[in-house]
């Protein structure tokens, strides 16, 4: 039995960009709390959250981490996330399993790609979002200018909570105190400020407080603080250097007293019904005595535990030994053990409530994403899907070793079901073996663990660029297959229109046919031969997408009319009308940051341009360093990790993130077309 009920329960995620000190921040949280009795440290890779081996080899966070504490009576649910744009999928994901966002600062570097981006995620969830400033005991820091800069960006409702004092030794809290020294701003001014903005989200205290001119009590002030968390209103300020331990117990208290519990939070997005039909929204209420609702945020394959599912209980109280449902399965699993986790350790507990943030191992059934529930009555309910980077970096791979196919196909599904952002793609045209990811750095990860946990070593090529084909006219077909070989024969005609769509909108089939000249029974064979024709492409044998088809006429024969001679025909008339369509071909253009010295911003410009590139903005980060942004073609960047090694002395770094699919140059798609024809001649 748990002592800590709902209302105790707080959950947190650590998020911001890499190197903000985000694993010593959760180290010195457990440490102050009593969870551990030592403080481990990144560099001696003995922390909590960083256990696995490649972590302490990397000596940075590569997947999200749970720990968990006790303070001032209530229990908090702490996920550590990875900080660098690679494995910004676990970062994400475990915004699913919380109600509050600390996003982590580096007071030495300032606002970073990934502050801006998981800013920006925890926002569209509507989350509770705090800013934490960390490292405040670093030399030659300009925190004033810090705090402009952030509200600069994310807005004047981002405001000081607290403020560092005496040097940065420690921290003065301006909610509960107008009066006090700090190294910058005035503590009274602060606490002011602070006061209006609370004070303006509920009419009734704002007059008593307009009226008497006395600060409300804090318990008045509650209610208005979490509304304003709620609604974006309030971004608190909170300054911590997790290395001395300033202001690390400020922090534990604002979690304890401030943090939402999971009834004061924004409710998760749930709802009820299919993706692609009529749903309607759903709200699981945080009460223990209602039907058990849980989403799983996160999968393990565990070499000792087999699969793990890690989820966050949203309604009900789940206990060992019960019978839950996984998705809309009819076949209910049975929860042999329940636990909670405290970084690599794995503690049994008899049950959970809401709020609380739990595992089940070897459970099969249970994937990423999926909705656990006791009764038939939480069928088809889903959670709104959180939105991922498309991965665009990509290897092709294959065995070292003969008759070790399938081992690759079984490690790599593993690999995938654990990360949103690792793909597996199988090319029958090319026979190749692609795995996707967020970066080069994202992708070393994955085959060093392939190497080192399951022995499997494999060899690696760039992988065919994913181009596809579309069409920029509307174009009409027929197509008559009529084959007679002596005995029964093969007859079917199939007349088609074809008109482009928009960009990203996909493939569409309309079955126009009136009077049965093309009879009901052989419609799906004629759709299936004109998805056919789609995936061969015409101009450069790349899938043909974004297109409508719409079949209006055709014949048939009472004795020869056949499947396969419907779906022959369906599939040469989509290739003629496409020949007739202007076709044309398509290439990825990704979205691309590059982290440079400033000295060499010339020099990465001039060969971005050269790469078909084009600089959208460039961006100070201070010591030195500044950041590109732009967008260039996939293909053009096969070597470019290389290149940015030598441009920059090896100080460079870049990501890119899918931005859209672009028409290719004419000379371009002249070379593609022509390796396409030799290829259908060697054919």
């Amino acid at each position: 039995m748990s002592k800590y009920t709902t209302e105790a329960l707080r959950s947190v995620a650590l998020v911001g960009h890499g190197a903000a000190g985000k694993t010593t921040l959760a180290e010195s949280l457990l440490l102050a709390t009593g969870a551990i009795n030592a403080k481990g440290s990144v560099e001696k890779g003995n922390t909590v959250a960083d256990f696995d081996a490649q972590e302490k080899e990397a000596g940075h966070s590569l997947t999200s981490a749970i720990v968990n504490f006790g303070y001032e009576n209530t229990r908090v649910h702490l996920i550590d996330t990875p900080g660098y744009p690679d494995f910004s999928g676990q970062a994400i994901a475990a915004l699913a399993g919380v109600d509050t966002a600390l996003i982590v600062v580096n007071a030495q570097t300032g606002v970073e790609l990934m502050t801006e981006r998981m800013m920006r995620y925890a926002a569209e969830r509507k989350l509770c979002r705090m800013i934490v400033i960390n490292k405040i005991d670093a030399e030659n820091l300009n925190l004033p200018g810090l705090v402009a800069d952030i509200r600069e960006r994310f807005g004047k409702q981002c405001m000081l909570l607290d403020l560092p004092a005496h040097g940065a030794a420690d921290v003065v809290e301006v909610l509960e105190h107008d009066a006090g020294d700090a190294d910058f701003e005035s503590v009274a001014a602060a606490h002011r400020a602070l006061i209006d903005q609370i004070v303006e989200e509920d009419e009734d205290l704002l007059a008593q407080y307009l009226e008497d001119g006395a600060d409300p009590t804090a318990t008045a002030l509650h209610a208005p603080f979490e509304k304003a968390l709620r609604e974006g209103h309030l971004i608190p300020i909170l300054f911590t250097s997790a290395k001395t331990g300033a202001g690390i117990r400020e922090l534990l208290h604002v979690l304890a007293s401030l943090a939402p519990n999971p009834a004061e939070g924004n409710a998760p997005p749930f709802y009820k019904g299919e993706p692609g039909d009529k749903t309607e929204p759903f709200l699981a209420e945080p009460d223990a005595s209602k039907h058990v609702l849980a989403h799983v945020f996160k999968v393990v394959a565990d070499p000792y535990l087999g699969k793990i599912g890690i989820f966050r209980v949203h309604q009900g109280t789940m206990q060992k030994d019960m019978q839950l449902f996984v998705g809309d399965s009819k076949r209910p699993i049975k929860v042999g053990h329940l636990y909670q986790l405290q970084g690599k350790d794995s503690i049994e507990v008899d049950q959970l409530l809401p709020g609380d943030i739990g595992a089940i191992a070897k459970i099969e059934e249970i994937d990423f994403d999926c909705v656990l529930h006791d009764s038939h009555d939480e069928d088809h309910i889903h959670l709104v899907p959180l939105e991922f980077p498309k991965p665009m970096a990509g290897l092709a791979v294959e065995t070292k070793k003969k008759g070790d196919e399938q081992r690759l196909f079984d490690i790599l599904g593993k690999l995938a079901m654990e990360d949103p952002t690792f793909v597996v793609e199988r090319h029958p045209t090319s026979n190749e073996t692609v795995v996707r990811g967020l970066g080069e750095i994202h992708l070393k990860s994955k085959l060093a663990r392939m190497a080192g946990q399951y022995k499997l070593e494999v060899d690696t090529k760039p992988p065919r660029i994913p181009y596809c084909e579309t069409i920029t006219a509307p174009a009409e077909a027929m197509y008559r297959h009529k084959k007679q070989s002596g005995g029964a024969g093969q007859f079917g005609e199939v007349h088609l229109r074809i008109e482009p769509k928009g960009r990203g909108e996909g493939f569409e089939f309309v079955d126009a046919v009136k009077g049965g000249v093309i009879p009901g029974v052989f419609m799906a064979a004629v759709e299936k031969g004109i998805r056919q024709g789609l995936e061969g492409g015409v101009v450069a044998g790349y899938a043909v997408d974004d297109l409508k088809v719409t079949v209006f006429d055709g014949k048939t024969h009472a004795v020869d009319g056949k499947e396969v001679a419907f779906t022959m025909a369906g599939r040469k008339a989509v290739i003629e009308a496409i020949r007739g369509a202007k076709p044309i071909v398509l290439e990825p253009i990704v979205s691309i940051e590059i982290i440079v010295p400033e000295s060499a911003i010339g020099d990465l410009t001039g060969d971005l341009s050269g790469r078909r590139g084009h600089i959208t903005g460039t961006d100070g980060r201070g010591h030195g360093m500044s950041a590109i942004s732009g967008e260039v073609p996939l293909a053009e960047l096969n070597d470019y990790q290389s290149r940015l090694k030598s441009l920059t002395g090896g100080q460079g770094s870049y990501t890119i993130e899918f931005a859209r699919y672009a028409a290719v140059p004419p000379n371009v798609q002249q070379q593609l077309a022509s390796k396409f024809q030799l290829h259908d001649e060697d054919e």
